[in-house]
Parts: structure tokens; sequence; C-alpha cells
């Protein structure tokens, strides 16, 4: 009777001993977290660290390398444009005499260019007879452009032609020591600094 109780008793801690890691599992799976305990919850990895163009470069050169046109000039002429590359897209037709030719475009010549409508209406804009410089973007596929960053890259020049820059302007290139604390620089000044931000080679 003894030995039939001792063979029971072990056959039931042998039972107990292998199932007990599988309630243990579904026990600690299925309770809530203890005081104190800090859940896990896993995360994607990070990136890689490594250079931020938009935060590391200064503005003025990233505003420069941007534009496909960059003119100082005299507005001429504002109408309404045709629809861009045969689409029903609306633009604003905008002719400026171009005095001085920086990047892309003639001197001496006549420069129109198509605006998308909705920008114009968002504060794009240009005045007949406005003495400007301006980054243009390349063409797009419709034939489209518009001033680099915006306002940004609308400068107005003044009798003297001597470049006004914005309080925008001013903050946005402050990290440029050309531009560092003034409202206005001399032409020359100006393409200076151009052409350190392009290189000899990308100013015309």
């Amino acid at each position: 009777m003894r030995g039939r109780s001792c063979g029971s008793l072990l056959a039931i801690l042998l039972l107990t001993l292998c199932s007990a890691p599988a309630l243990w599992g579904q026990a600690s799976a299925s309770s809530p977290a203890r005081a104190g305990s800090t859940p896990f919850h896993p995360q994607p990895p990070k990136a890689l660290p490594g250079p931020d163009p938009v935060v590391s470069a200064p503005a003025f050169p990233q505003l420069a390398r941007s534009a496909g046109m960059i003119l100082a000039g005299t507005v001429t002429r504002i109408e309404r444009g045709p629809a861009a590359g045969g689409t029903a897209v609306a633009t604003v037709a905008v002719t400026f005499h171009v005095e001085r030719a920086l990047r892309g475009v003639l001197q001496g010549g006549n420069l129109t260019i198509l605006e998308w409508l909705g920008l114009w209406s968002s504060g794009q804009r240009y005045a007949v007879g406005e003495h400007v410089l301006v980054f243009l973007y390349p063409l797009s596929k419709l034939g489209l452009t518009s001033s680099v960053g915006g306002s940004l890259g609308q400068f107005h020049l003044d009798l003297a032609g001597e470049i006004l820059l914005s309080e925008q302007q001013s903050g946005a290139f402050r990290g440029d020591p050309i531009f560092a604390g003034r409202s206005r620089i001399a032409f020359n000044v100006f393409a200076q600094a151009l052409r350190h931000a392009l290189g000899e080679q990308g100013l015309e």
C-alpha cells in the first residue's frame, strides 16, 4: 500500500513539474505588469546619424544652388498666362527686362516666366515697374517656375542698385557673415556671396 502511494505521489509530482513552465508563461503574459515595473515596447531602430542638409547648410548657399535662373531686372508686364503644358493649369505670365544676368538667363533681353495662378493668389506676386533680383527654380515639366523659397528668393533693389533685405531674409541668411546684421547690401558684395555659394563656375 505504501509502495503504491509513493508511486502515485511521484507520478503527480512529475506531471506538475512538466506542466509548470507552460502555466507560468501563460500567467506572466496575461497578468498586468507589477507596480513599479516598466513595460517593454519594441521600437523600430533609429536611423544612422548623418548630415541634415536643411539644418547644417547655410540658407543662402541652399537658395543659390536650388535656382536655375538668377537675374536682376525690372518687371515690365504682368498678364494672364496660357494654360500650362496643354493642361487646364491656370498661370500668370510675368515679363522681366534682364539688367544683370547671374545664372541661366541672357543679359539685356526680356524673360517671360509662367507662374501657377495658385502661387500668385497666395502672395508670390510682382508689380509692373518693380526693380527686383530673383532666384527662380528650373522650369518644371509644365514650363512653370517660381521664386526659390517663396519670398526668400525675391529681393528688392533701390534706385542706387543696392539690394534690400527683408526681416525674413536677414534672419534666414544671418549665418553668412556678408549678410549678418545688414538690411541692405551692395550689388558687388551680393555677387561675391553668390559666387562663393555657387562656386566660380556657377556664376554667369
